[in-house]
């Protein structure tokens, strides 16, 4: 790809962070808009859940086939794609007239946003190329999260009492359009030197692993043991059959090789436990301010501003951290903002109380705020430039990831101990289990941000570096040295 002007990267960098915006938006909205659907839908806890995870799960299961298709074909092509079919299916689920539907169109949604994320990633590491102009641009786009996570709840309050909950996904469309059409102007074409073959198989079991996982957790505390154990042994052996069988492939789907880095390694891992976290935090707090509390759609999306405002503080603010200083004191400012976030609900029950609920949002904001930005740079920064879109997707995998299952098991803790005739008095101690799950995410943050970003953890990221180069391009490395 030829040398942009700032300018043009700075287009390019706005136009990938809007594809961003209605991905993000698209959660943050849709969480204010829960109770107004069950209501509408009739749906149960777990058709909520499904509402969040099939666009989670299907996310999570095609990112890497996308960032690898974009390596290979053009990373512009696969994008625009993305936008198209995001957008219709935004307009899908506008039009959905029961759950069933909802849901197949949160799953057209998910397909398109499987080309978004991962590819628009690929493209700013591949634009920004000095490493401390990369960094600025992850925190930028990191600070996207945090305007989605100000605007959304607010925006889709307002929306959800004014409108209703099929207005929410309107959003997506003037958003998709513009951007689709910057993107055909602006965004230049580019591709890995390398092409990489396609990988069904590979495919076939990620999707074998991932999607009876979820199904098991999901409908395990009301389809019982008999039901959800053998989908839960399905998801096992797909794991295996992965474990197998990819390494064993020229160009797999997933490269095992990645994870021999330990800051990739310990990046995909705080991926999935931080966004565990965000997922059970906003699927506990939606149900308990507007389904215990009894606040409309506006005053809960207000409520959780003290969560969302330190996100989009502190995002850019980590950009900047990583890139002067490293991923490490970030990770560690995460973690423990996390984990206190999660034990003032566990064990004090801050629910409860004004000044203790607006504590414990406050920190969560903070933690979150402060973990995308290592989690993205330390993904990219060490693989080969011809490896990115792979590696950044694998990145987005675990963060979707890590949604589903936070939406998953939390979700399956509360429905387990809450009494549908005795809601409102049963949802603060059954909700309790899943702030401790909440705690040990923190935790997880935590202990990993101080294990794998220190000197052996680099070293152990040079070396797969060097691994995953192709033999062409270290025989040009070592003329040009």
């Amino acid at each position: 790809m030829p040398e942009l002007s700032p300018r043009r990267r700075l287009l390019v960098l706005a136009i990938c962070c809007m594809s961003l915006l209605i991905v993000s938006l698209d959660v943050t909205v849709l969480n204010v808009a829960l109770p107004a659907m069950q209501s509408d839908l009739h749906a149960s806890t777990a058709g909520l859940q499904w509402t969040i995870d099939a666009y989670t799960l299907v996310l999570a299961v095609l990112l890497m086939l996308a960032g690898s298709t974009a390596d290979r074909i053009g990373r512009k092509k696969v994008f625009m794609a993305g936008l198209v079919v995001f957008t219709i299916g935004s307009l899908l689920c506008s039009l959905a007239p029961n759950l069933e539907l909802l849901v197949a169109a949160r799953m057209v949604q998910a397909v398109g946003g499987s080309m978004l994320n991962p590819v628009a990633m690929s493209i700013i590491t591949n634009t920004f190329t000095d490493p401390r102009e990369r960094a600025r641009a992850i925190g930028v786009w990191g600070a996207v999260v945090g305007i989605s996570m100000a605007a959304g709840p607010l925006l889709g309050g307002l929306l959800v009492e004014s409108v209703g909950w099929r207005s929410i996904f309107w959003l997506n469309l003037p958003i998709g359009l513009v951007a689709l059409l910057a993107t055909l102007r602006y965004v230049p074409e580019s591709r890995a030197p390398k092409a990489r073959r396609p990988d069904p198989v590979g495919q076939l079991l990620v999707i074998a692993l991932f999607g009876p996982l979820t199904y098991a957790i999901i409908e395990a505390p009301e389809a019982g043991a008999a039901t959800s154990v053998p989908f839960a042994a399905v998801a096992l052996a797909a794991l295996i059959g992965l474990l197998w069988y990819e390494p064993r492939r020229d160009d797999p789907l997933v490269d095992l090789r990645f994870f021999r880095s330990v800051p990739f390694s310990g990046a995909t891992v705080v991926a999935v436990g931080a966004f565990a976290a965000l997922g059970g935090f906003l699927f506990l707090s939606t149900l308990y301010l507007q389904n215990v509390r009894g606040l409309d759609a506006l005053h809960a999306g207000l409520w959780m501003l003290p969560m969302a405002v330190p996100m989009f503080l502190c995002a850019p603010l980590s950009g900047r951290l990583v890139g002067s200083r490293g991923p490490r004191l970030p990770l560690l400012i995460s973690g423990a903002a996390i984990t206190t976030s999660g034990l003032l609900f566990a064990v004090f029950e801050a629910e409860t109380s004004d000044v203790t609920l607006f504590l414990g949002y406050v920190l969560f904001g903070v933690g979150f705020g402060f973990v995308n930005a290592p989690i993205t740079n330390t993904a990219v920064s060490g693989m080969p430039r011809g490896q990115a879109g792979v590696a950044a997707a694998v990145a987005s995998t675990s963060r979707q990831l890590g949604q589903t299952l936070g939406v998953a098991v939390i979700g399956a803790v509360l429905a387990a101990g809450v009494s549908t005739s005795a809601y409102r008095d049963t949802f603060v101690s059954a909700a309790v289990p899943g702030w401790w799950i909440l705690t040990g995410c923190g935790v997880v943050v935590l202990v990993l941000g101080a294990v794998t970003t220190g000197s052996w953890a680099r070293r152990t990221a040079e070396r797969t570096a060097r691994r995953l180069e192709s033999p062409e391009v270290r025989e040009a490395a070592s003329l040009s040295a």
